[in-house]
């Protein structure tokens, strides 16, 4: 059951109509989770940014991806697991590799690095250690590429968060995290 309303991108008005129409132009979809984001345009459009933004990074759109997966498994989140996995398999990303992505791990050694470090962002909840950003400068992430995965965490820690709250209904085919919550 939803706790709080999804926006009928229909009946929308204002900012959140215009929103939601770059997210369907965008996307193909509203997803009920950004619908549900709308009843505070401010929100909605914060989340928006911060994606956007990442996505003038270094990290491609499959990176990116990988990381929420990553952080949707941490966070057992369940519709981020769903949403993520269906954004992942659009961008050719096999059920293996998005099964691994979900435990934080991935088939290539440097995207492994990264994931494994943004799984210790979310269960040390940010207190990493020496030897974990060790670890991934040693995969060849440098200081910059740090800071991007630290916040691609923490943008996807917003809709991991925010979906228990809202409990927005179902808008992919279900997948369930693979992992046990983090910290």
């Amino acid at each position: 059951m939803t706790r709080l309303p999804a926006l009928d991108p229909t009946a929308a008005t204002g900012e959140a109509k215009t929103l939601l129409d770059a997210v369907q132009k965008k996307l193909g979809i509203a997803p009920n989770i950004l619908r549900t984001m709308a009843n505070a345009p401010a929100v909605l459009k914060a989340y928006l940014g911060f994606g956007e933004a990442l996505a003038g990074g270094r990290f491609d759109a499959k990176s990116r991806e990988a990381i929420a997966l990553t952080v949707a498994g941490a966070n057992t989140c369940e519709y981020c697991a769903s949403a993520h996995t269906a954004f992942s398999r659009s961008l050719k990303v096999d059920d293996a590799e998005i099964g691994l992505r979900l435990r934080g791990h991935a088939s290539d050694t440097k995207l492994d690095a990264a994931l494994v470090f943004a799984r210790r962002i979310v269960e040390t909840r940010g207190r990493v250690s020496d030897d974990d950003l060790a670890a991934v400068r040693g995969a060849g992430h440098d200081d910059g590429a740090i800071a991007e995965i630290v916040a691609n965490v923490a943008a996807n820690i917003f809709p991991n968060y925010f979906t228990p709250v809202a409990q927005p209904a179902p808008a992919f085919p279900k997948v369930e995290p693979t992992r046990a919550r983090a910290a």
